[in-house]
């Protein structure tokens, strides 16, 4: 109850955008020890959550409401939509403690595409082009040195593949989608409207299987798939691939995101992940040959699709 009390007691900042005015702003923050400085200036537009060192707490004028160091940013996120259903604001943006790493973009330059954001869109910023994920059985983290900062860490073992957590809590459907595309770093924007498509109950169920009870750990494996589902979850016509043949007929959606089915892959084998960048021209990589049997879901090395040319990715490992 006090955490409730916390939050509907701080204001949030009213905007007056081009398209619609007096939309309520608000930045979730998923924290643990980053230099929060970038948001001085916005801070009463912030909401939070420090699951680091009291040491490393962020300075005034920043507040902050601490919780456990458990389920990466999707537990950060998940708690916050479940705490403040009934009280979201009109335009959420979240955010993890630094940005720049995925993000070439100002925060003032960031709030106004988020102020612009409609019912159903998922805003997502560059430089970051969407990626494909279709390891359905689990990621063969040894395949992705560049990933071996998270691999390399204790983690909890999922209990379900992702493609069962994907079917019993994001689409609550059994059938078995070719790849979804998502946000690497899961930055992103939407509308109140968008969150509530779903039932707090949902949410609530998501949380607890995802990040409680035996994910209650500071690196769940579930974390990275909950990274990969966010999109997926918010608008599965755009950022879920149910066939092989489901392809855009564009290159990019009206959003300016590679379309669906166009995702970037990043190359097995690459040492360096910098993912596709959207400054600079960026082949297309299609995402549309046949997925593998998922007759075994339980195995990755059947469950995982093998989608695309790994040859043809939209940035080959030596470019990176």
């Amino acid at each position: 109850m006090h955490r409730l009390m916390y939050i509907s007691n701080r204001p949030l900042c009213v905007v007056n955008p081009t398209r619609e005015p007096d939309l309520e702003f608000e930045i979730v923050v998923a924290h643990y020890n980053e230099d929060l400085s970038w948001l001085k200036k916005n801070s009463s537009e912030c909401c939070i959550y420090t699951k680091g060192p009291a040491k490393n707490s962020p300075d005034p004028p920043l507040t902050f409401t601490p919780l456990p160091n458990i389920g990466r940013e999707g537990h950060t996120f998940l708690h916050h939509i479940v705490n403040f259903y009934d009280k979201l604001a009109d335009v959420t943006l979240f955010v993890q403690g630094r940005i720049d790493d995925h993000v070439d973009m100002t925060l003032d330059e960031m709030k106004a595409k988020c102020m612009g954001t409609t019912i159903g869109q998922v805003q997502t910023f560059p430089f970051r082009e969407l990626e494909v994920f279709d390891h359905w059985g689990g990621i063969p983290w040894e395949q992705y040195p560049c990933w071996k900062r998270w691999s390399s860490m204790e983690s909890a073992k999922m209990k379900e593949t992702p493609l069962q957590y994907f079917q019993h809590y994001i689409s609550e459907s059994d059938r078995i989608p070719t790849a979804v595309g998502f946000a690497p770093g899961a930055i992103f924007a939407v509308r109140k409207e968008t969150i509530r498509q779903h039932s707090k109950t949902y949410y609530e169920r998501l949380l607890d299987k995802m990040f409680l009870g035996d994910m209650a750990h500071v690196n769940p494996e579930t974390g990275h798939y909950m990274e990969r589902f966010w999109l997926a979850m918010f608008n599965p016509d755009e950022y879920v691939q149910w066939e092989a043949t489901d392809r855009a007929d564009t290159k990019r959606n009206k959003d300016g995101q590679l379309a669906r089915g166009r995702w970037y892959r990043t190359p097995m084998g690459s040492a360096i992940d910098l993912g596709a960048i959207r400054r600079g021209e960026v082949i297309d990589s299609p995402v549309s040959s046949p997925a593998t049997s998922l007759t075994t879901p339980s195995s990755p090395e059947t469950a995982a699709s093998s989608l695309g040319d790994e040859e043809d990715m939209s940035v080959k490992s030596k470019e990176l």
